[in-house]
Protein backbone atom coordinates (compact mmCIF):
# COMPACT_ATOMS: atom_id res chain seq x y z
CA UNK A 1 0.00 0.00 0.00
CA UNK A 2 1.63 3.73 -1.13
CA UNK A 3 0.97 6.59 0.34
CA UNK A 4 1.19 10.37 -0.85
CA UNK A 5 4.50 11.26 1.17
CA UNK A 6 6.37 7.82 0.30
CA UNK A 7 7.81 9.57 -2.80
CA UNK A 8 9.10 12.44 -0.41
CA UNK A 9 10.64 10.75 2.09
CA UNK A 10 12.28 8.04 -0.36
CA UNK A 11 14.09 11.77 -1.93
CA UNK A 12 15.38 12.80 1.41
CA UNK A 13 16.89 9.29 1.86
CA UNK A 14 18.72 9.52 -1.05
CA UNK A 15 19.94 13.00 -0.44
CA UNK A 16 23.47 13.44 0.76
CA UNK A 17 23.63 14.06 4.83
CA UNK A 18 23.79 17.45 5.47
CA UNK A 19 27.05 18.39 7.75
CA UNK A 20 28.61 21.95 9.44
CA UNK A 21 30.62 22.46 6.76
CA UNK A 22 28.11 21.77 4.04
CA UNK A 23 26.69 24.86 2.10
CA UNK A 24 23.16 26.12 2.36
CA UNK A 25 22.19 28.52 -0.07
CA UNK A 26 19.36 30.89 1.39
CA UNK A 27 17.35 32.96 -0.93
CA UNK A 28 17.51 36.87 -1.15
CA UNK A 29 13.91 36.87 -0.10
CA UNK A 30 14.20 35.27 3.06
CA UNK A 31 16.38 37.89 4.57
CA UNK A 32 15.60 41.52 2.66
CA UNK A 33 12.66 43.02 3.86
CA UNK A 34 10.43 44.98 1.33
CA UNK A 35 10.84 48.31 3.41
CA UNK A 36 14.88 47.89 3.26
CA UNK A 37 14.96 47.22 -0.12
CA UNK A 38 12.76 50.20 -0.97
CA UNK A 39 13.43 52.54 2.14
CA UNK A 40 16.49 55.11 0.43
CA UNK A 41 19.92 54.29 2.26
CA UNK A 42 20.34 57.20 5.07
CA UNK A 43 23.18 58.37 6.91
CA UNK A 44 24.70 57.57 10.81
CA UNK A 45 23.93 60.48 12.72
CA UNK A 46 27.42 62.05 13.74
CA UNK A 47 28.19 63.49 17.22
CA UNK A 48 28.67 67.36 17.44
CA UNK A 49 32.54 68.58 17.68
CA UNK A 50 32.02 71.96 18.14
CA UNK A 51 31.27 72.94 22.42
CA UNK A 52 28.32 74.89 23.01
CA UNK A 53 28.54 78.68 23.43
CA UNK A 54 29.68 79.56 27.04
CA UNK A 55 27.14 81.29 29.50
CA UNK A 56 27.31 84.85 29.97
CA UNK A 57 28.53 85.59 33.29
CA UNK A 58 25.77 87.51 35.69
CA UNK A 59 25.97 91.03 35.59
CA UNK A 60 28.28 92.63 38.04
CA UNK A 61 25.71 94.85 40.82
CA UNK A 62 26.89 98.38 40.46
CA UNK A 63 26.88 100.09 43.50
CA UNK A 64 28.22 104.00 44.87
CA UNK A 65 30.87 104.55 47.63
CA UNK A 66 31.25 108.32 48.63
CA UNK A 67 34.52 108.75 50.41
CA UNK A 68 35.06 111.42 53.78
CA UNK A 69 37.23 113.20 51.86
CA UNK A 70 39.93 113.53 49.50
CA UNK A 71 41.73 109.95 48.77
CA UNK A 72 44.20 108.65 51.11
CA UNK A 73 46.30 105.71 52.44
CA UNK A 74 43.20 105.45 55.16
CA UNK A 75 41.23 104.36 52.41
CA UNK A 76 44.20 101.76 51.49
CA UNK A 77 41.34 98.63 52.09
CA UNK A 78 39.03 99.93 49.38
CA UNK A 79 41.71 101.01 46.66
CA UNK A 80 43.20 96.99 47.52
CA UNK A 81 39.94 95.31 47.39
CA UNK A 82 39.49 97.24 43.90
CA UNK A 83 43.04 96.34 42.45
CA UNK A 84 42.67 93.13 43.30
CA UNK A 85 39.22 91.94 42.27
CA UNK A 86 37.82 91.31 45.44
CA UNK A 87 34.84 93.52 44.50
CA UNK A 88 34.14 91.69 41.55
CA UNK A 89 34.95 88.29 42.83
CA UNK A 90 31.83 89.02 45.01
CA UNK A 91 29.86 90.18 41.98
CA UNK A 92 29.57 93.96 42.34
CA UNK A 93 31.09 96.52 41.19
CA UNK A 94 32.51 100.07 42.95
CA UNK A 95 32.14 103.81 42.06
CA UNK A 96 34.14 105.95 44.18
CA UNK A 97 33.21 109.38 44.76
CA UNK A 98 34.48 112.38 46.10
CA UNK A 99 32.23 114.92 47.84
CA UNK A 100 32.50 118.68 47.14
CA UNK A 101 32.26 119.23 51.26
CA UNK A 102 33.09 116.83 53.78
CA UNK A 103 30.05 116.73 55.23
CA UNK A 104 28.07 115.85 52.11
CA UNK A 105 28.74 112.03 52.00
CA UNK A 106 26.67 111.50 55.17
CA UNK A 107 23.74 113.66 53.98
CA UNK A 108 23.57 112.17 50.52
CA UNK A 109 23.30 108.80 52.35
CA UNK A 110 21.00 109.67 54.80
CA UNK A 111 18.88 110.37 51.58
CA UNK A 112 19.13 107.44 50.29
CA UNK A 113 20.98 108.30 47.18
CA UNK A 114 24.24 106.61 47.14
CA UNK A 115 25.03 103.34 48.47
CA UNK A 116 27.84 103.72 51.07
CA UNK A 117 28.99 106.45 52.69
CA UNK A 118 32.52 106.94 54.93
CA UNK A 119 32.79 108.68 58.15
CA UNK A 120 33.80 108.34 61.59
CA UNK A 121 31.97 107.06 64.76
CA UNK A 122 31.26 110.26 66.31
CA UNK A 123 29.72 111.87 63.37
CA UNK A 124 27.76 108.65 63.26
CA UNK A 125 26.74 109.42 66.80
CA UNK A 126 25.28 112.81 66.02
CA UNK A 127 23.58 112.07 63.04
CA UNK A 128 21.85 109.09 64.01
CA UNK A 129 20.92 111.32 67.66
CA UNK A 130 19.14 113.72 64.90
CA UNK A 131 17.26 110.59 63.43
CA UNK A 132 19.23 110.21 60.29
CA UNK A 133 17.99 106.77 59.05
CA UNK A 134 22.07 105.80 58.76
CA UNK A 135 23.96 102.55 60.72
CA UNK A 136 27.62 101.53 60.37
CA UNK A 137 28.04 98.47 58.91
CA UNK A 138 31.75 98.24 58.61
CA UNK A 139 35.46 99.61 60.32
CA UNK A 140 38.13 100.74 58.03
CA UNK A 141 40.36 101.93 60.78
CA UNK A 142 39.86 100.86 64.56
CA UNK A 143 41.58 103.64 66.08
CA UNK A 144 41.23 107.64 66.05
CA UNK A 145 42.36 109.07 63.06
CA UNK A 146 42.78 112.89 63.80
CA UNK A 147 43.91 114.08 67.58
CA UNK A 148 44.46 117.42 69.17
CA UNK A 149 47.59 119.66 68.06
CA UNK A 150 48.94 122.38 69.34
CA UNK A 151 50.72 125.01 67.78
CA UNK A 152 54.41 125.58 69.48
CA UNK A 153 54.96 123.12 72.33
CA UNK A 154 53.15 123.49 75.91
CA UNK A 155 54.96 122.09 79.11
CA UNK A 156 52.01 120.92 80.92
CA UNK A 157 49.01 120.62 78.86
CA UNK A 158 46.60 121.49 81.60
CA UNK A 159 42.65 121.54 80.95
CA UNK A 160 42.74 125.23 81.97
CA UNK A 161 45.15 125.85 79.70
CA UNK A 162 44.17 124.22 76.74
CA UNK A 163 40.50 126.15 77.30
CA UNK A 164 41.68 129.46 76.78
CA UNK A 165 43.81 128.48 73.27
CA UNK A 166 42.22 129.76 69.57
CA UNK A 167 40.63 126.61 68.27
CA UNK A 168 40.14 125.14 64.30
CA UNK A 169 38.00 122.66 63.37
CA UNK A 170 37.04 120.38 60.52
CA UNK A 171 34.79 118.31 61.09
CA UNK A 172 30.59 118.22 62.97
CA UNK A 173 32.35 116.50 66.17
CA UNK A 174 35.23 118.74 66.58
CA UNK A 175 32.54 121.52 66.63
CA UNK A 176 29.72 119.97 68.68
CA UNK A 177 32.08 117.12 70.47
CA UNK A 178 35.37 118.30 71.21
CA UNK A 179 35.71 121.70 71.60
CA UNK A 180 32.79 121.96 74.10
CA UNK A 181 34.47 118.92 75.92
CA UNK A 182 38.07 121.58 76.42
CA UNK A 183 36.42 124.76 76.84
CA UNK A 184 33.91 125.16 80.04
CA UNK A 185 30.56 126.49 79.29
CA UNK A 186 31.19 129.39 81.81
CA UNK A 187 33.99 130.94 79.74
CA UNK A 188 31.21 130.38 76.21
CA UNK A 189 29.54 132.01 77.83
CA UNK A 190 30.81 135.11 79.15
CA UNK A 191 32.42 135.27 76.37
CA UNK A 192 35.94 135.17 77.06
CA UNK A 193 37.23 132.19 74.33
CA UNK A 194 37.73 133.28 70.93
CA UNK A 195 34.95 131.39 68.57
CA UNK A 196 36.33 128.39 67.08
CA UNK A 197 37.16 128.74 63.15
CA UNK A 198 35.34 126.22 60.66
CA UNK A 199 38.97 125.47 58.53
CA UNK A 200 37.04 123.55 56.20
CA UNK A 201 40.00 120.46 56.48
CA UNK A 202 42.79 123.11 54.98
CA UNK A 203 44.35 122.77 58.76
CA UNK A 204 47.58 124.06 57.70
CA UNK A 205 45.82 127.54 57.04
CA UNK A 206 44.64 127.73 60.28
CA UNK A 207 48.23 127.56 61.71
CA UNK A 208 50.17 129.32 58.80
CA UNK A 209 48.05 131.96 58.70
CA UNK A 210 47.46 132.37 62.92
CA UNK A 211 44.40 132.12 62.40
CA UNK A 212 43.99 129.77 65.09
CA UNK A 213 46.77 128.32 67.79
CA UNK A 214 44.62 124.60 67.68
CA UNK A 215 43.33 122.63 65.62
CA UNK A 216 40.90 119.75 67.82
CA UNK A 217 40.43 117.47 65.12
CA UNK A 218 43.50 117.04 62.57
CA UNK A 219 45.47 114.55 61.16
CA UNK A 220 47.88 113.61 63.47
CA UNK A 221 50.08 111.50 61.19
CA UNK A 222 50.39 113.29 58.45
CA UNK A 223 49.84 116.93 59.78
CA UNK A 224 52.75 117.70 62.33
CA UNK A 225 55.28 116.51 59.92
CA UNK A 226 53.88 119.00 56.96
CA UNK A 227 53.97 122.38 59.53
CA UNK A 228 57.70 121.07 60.36
CA UNK A 229 58.78 121.18 56.47
CA UNK A 230 57.21 124.56 57.28
CA UNK A 231 59.21 125.45 60.09
CA UNK A 232 56.62 125.04 61.87
CA UNK A 233 56.51 123.22 65.75
CA UNK A 234 53.47 121.43 66.76
CA UNK A 235 52.45 119.33 69.88
CA UNK A 236 49.99 115.82 69.20
CA UNK A 237 47.72 115.09 72.13
CA UNK A 238 45.82 111.95 71.67
CA UNK A 239 42.06 112.66 72.45
CA UNK A 240 42.13 110.01 74.54
CA UNK A 241 44.38 111.10 76.95
CA UNK A 242 42.00 114.11 77.28
CA UNK A 243 39.32 111.84 78.83
CA UNK A 244 37.40 110.81 75.39
CA UNK A 245 36.28 107.17 74.62
CA UNK A 246 38.56 106.02 72.12
CA UNK A 247 36.28 105.18 68.53
CA UNK A 248 36.43 103.99 64.96
CA UNK A 249 38.53 106.29 63.39
CA UNK A 250 36.84 105.02 59.58
CA UNK A 251 33.21 103.54 59.42
CA UNK A 252 31.68 102.38 56.10
CA UNK A 253 28.19 103.42 56.70
CA UNK A 254 24.71 102.38 54.79
CA UNK A 255 21.24 103.39 54.98
CA UNK A 256 18.99 101.45 57.18
CA UNK A 257 16.16 101.70 55.61
CA UNK A 258 15.12 98.28 53.86
CA UNK A 259 18.04 96.67 55.48
CA UNK A 260 16.80 93.32 55.20
CA UNK A 261 16.68 93.46 51.71
CA UNK A 262 20.31 95.46 51.46
CA UNK A 263 21.73 93.04 53.53
CA UNK A 264 22.92 90.03 51.28
CA UNK A 265 24.86 93.42 49.35
CA UNK A 266 26.60 94.78 52.51
CA UNK A 267 28.05 90.89 53.24
CA UNK A 268 29.58 91.09 49.73
CA UNK A 269 31.21 94.39 50.43
CA UNK A 270 32.27 94.06 53.66
CA UNK A 271 33.54 90.35 52.55
CA UNK A 272 35.63 91.68 49.90
CA UNK A 273 37.08 94.58 52.58
CA UNK A 274 37.95 91.92 55.13
CA UNK A 275 40.38 90.12 52.34
CA UNK A 276 41.58 92.90 51.07
CA UNK A 277 42.65 94.01 55.24
CA UNK A 278 44.13 90.60 55.58
CA UNK A 279 46.50 90.72 52.22
CA UNK A 280 47.35 94.14 53.18
CA UNK A 281 48.72 93.15 56.29
CA UNK A 282 50.68 90.07 55.00
CA UNK A 283 51.87 91.58 51.83
CA UNK A 284 52.61 95.57 53.16
CA UNK A 285 55.54 96.30 50.32
CA UNK A 286 53.60 94.87 47.47
CA UNK A 287 49.77 96.34 49.19
CA UNK A 288 51.78 100.09 49.04
CA UNK A 289 53.34 99.59 45.55
CA UNK A 290 49.51 98.57 43.97
CA UNK A 291 48.60 101.26 46.08
CA UNK A 292 50.65 104.36 44.74
CA UNK A 293 50.19 102.53 41.08
CA UNK A 294 46.67 102.88 41.15
CA UNK A 295 46.91 105.92 42.67
CA UNK A 296 50.01 107.83 42.36
CA UNK A 297 48.81 111.03 43.80
CA UNK A 298 49.43 109.09 47.23
CA UNK A 299 53.23 108.68 46.74
CA UNK A 300 55.23 110.98 48.97
CA UNK A 301 57.28 110.58 51.67
CA UNK A 302 54.87 111.38 54.03
CA UNK A 303 52.42 108.75 53.60
CA UNK A 304 55.04 106.42 53.02
CA UNK A 305 56.60 107.05 56.27
CA UNK A 306 52.94 106.30 58.14
CA UNK A 307 51.85 102.98 56.22
CA UNK A 308 53.33 101.02 58.59
CA UNK A 309 51.99 102.83 61.60
CA UNK A 310 48.69 102.30 59.38
CA UNK A 311 48.54 99.19 58.74
CA UNK A 312 48.88 98.37 62.44
CA UNK A 313 45.41 100.19 62.62
CA UNK A 314 43.26 98.94 60.50
CA UNK A 315 40.36 96.00 61.26
CA UNK A 316 40.88 92.51 60.47
CA UNK A 317 37.20 91.43 60.95
CA UNK A 318 35.53 95.10 59.77
CA UNK A 319 31.89 93.69 60.33
CA UNK A 320 32.33 93.05 63.75
CA UNK A 321 31.17 95.30 66.15
CA UNK A 322 33.00 96.61 69.64
CA UNK A 323 29.46 96.99 71.61
CA UNK A 324 31.54 98.25 74.43
CA UNK A 325 33.19 101.12 72.26
CA UNK A 326 29.87 102.24 70.75
CA UNK A 327 28.06 101.94 74.43
CA UNK A 328 30.54 104.13 76.36
CA UNK A 329 30.53 106.91 73.57
CA UNK A 330 26.90 106.84 74.25
CA UNK A 331 27.45 107.40 77.70
CA UNK A 332 29.77 110.10 76.96
CA UNK A 333 27.47 112.28 74.48
CA UNK A 334 25.06 112.28 77.32
CA UNK A 335 27.34 113.13 80.19
CA UNK A 336 28.33 116.04 78.51
CA UNK A 337 24.65 117.54 77.50
CA UNK A 338 25.29 116.54 74.23
CA UNK A 339 22.53 114.05 73.96
CA UNK A 340 19.13 113.04 75.76
CA UNK A 341 19.51 109.61 76.12
CA UNK A 342 21.39 106.88 75.47
CA UNK A 343 20.76 104.98 71.86
CA UNK A 344 21.01 100.85 72.37
CA UNK A 345 24.13 99.88 69.93
CA UNK A 346 22.40 98.11 67.39
CA UNK A 347 20.27 101.37 66.11
CA UNK A 348 24.61 102.53 65.69
CA UNK A 349 25.86 99.15 64.40
CA UNK A 350 25.29 96.10 63.12
CA UNK A 351 27.40 93.69 62.09
CA UNK A 352 26.27 91.85 58.26
CA UNK A 353 27.07 88.44 58.54
CA UNK A 354 24.53 88.58 61.61
CA UNK A 355 21.71 89.84 60.69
Amino acid sequence: MAYANESAAQENTSADPLELNSEVMVPPAWWASDAESEAPEQEAPTTAVTPPPPLEPPPLQQISIMLDWFLSPQHAGLIIAQQRGLFAAQEIQVEFQTPAEPSVAVKLLAADEIDFALSRQPTLHLYVHDGAPIVRIATLIETPLTALVIKGEQEEPAHDKLARLRYGYSTREGREVFIPYLIPESLTQAGNVAPPVNLNFDTRRGFAEDQVDAVVDAPFRSFPERMASEGIKTQVIRHETLGIPRYDGLVLLANRDGAARRASTWVHVVAALEEAHHWMLENPDAAWELMVSAEPVLDNPINKANWPDLLRRIALSPGAVDHRRYQAFEEFLLKQGISKAVLPVSRLAVDPHAL
